[in-house]
């Protein structure tokens, strides 16, 4: 199975988590998600409103990843959800 097989079912089992993860571990996920799908954040992209807690906290968590390549980010997915499993 290819790596890109492999985040695509990491994508499918974490909508079927038989427990809902911390906020934290969310923030991680969509981050990873969009890093892995979409690569770094546009430089034009304007940061939420300071009072927009949940998209500037997206918003943030993904600009973190900015530099990492898709290849790891599907890694670091993958490797997520497995443990989210296994809970």
């Amino acid at each position: 199975m290819s790596l890109t097989e492999k985040f695509e079912a990491a994508v499918a089992d974490s909508k079927q988590l038989t427990k809902r993860p911390d906020n934290d571990t969310l923030l991680k996920l969509y981050s990873l998600y969009k890093q892995a799908t979409a690569g770094d954040m546009p430089a034009d992209t304007p940061a939420p409103g300071m009072f927009d807690f949940v998209n500037k906290a997206k918003h943030d968590a993904w600009k973190g990843l900015s530099g990492m390549g898709a290849d790891t980010a599907m890694e670091q997915y993958i490797d997520t959800v497995t443990e989210l499993k296994s809970v």
